[in-house]
């Protein structure tokens, strides 16, 4: 009985806490950025929203689209996983950046009023830590000409 018990209260204690990492992403806000002198790739993710900017200028107004279910929940797997205070700290696994090789990349989350940035990176090239949620964030744009 006693096995039954913790067994029960681990689901529903398990299914709180997935509550909460989707109310914790809805609550974020996470910006994807990746430039050169002749290229410009911007993403913003809210609460199920996404939009996408290619102008650098601001001139043109982004692309709005709506997140799917599936997408959102893979989000949300990912995004748990990420430590947020660890995020400034992590590692580049390239320099590509440095001899015009790839874009520079930058990857921010604003959560609760505090934003968490992570160092400059090659896009393409994300930290490992953090690479299955850029992959999954890059997946949402539309490639050109599509």
């Amino acid at each position: 009985m006693k096995i039954l018990s913790v067994i029960l209260l681990a689901l529903l204690f398990g299914k709180g806490c997935d509550g909460q990492q989707q109310q914790d992403l809805a609550e974020a806000v996470v910006e994807y950025k990746a430039n050169t002198r002749g290229y410009f790739f911007k993403m913003t993710i809210q609460n199920k929203q996404v939009l996408i900017s290619r102008d650098r200028e601001g001139k043109q107004r982004p692309e709005a689209k709506t997140i799917s279910d599936a997408d959102w929940k893979a989000l949300v797997a990912e995004f748990s996983k990420i430590d947020l205070e660890k995020l400034e700290t992590l590692k580049p696994p390239t320099e590509k950046r440095f001899y015009d090789g790839a874009a520079m990349a930058d990857f921010s989350v604003t959560y609760k009023g505090k934003r968490y940035a992570a160092s400059t990176f090659d896009h393409g090239f994300p930290p490992q830590e953090i690479e299955a949620l850029i992959t999954k964030i890059t997946a949402l744009a539309p490639k050109r000409g599509e």
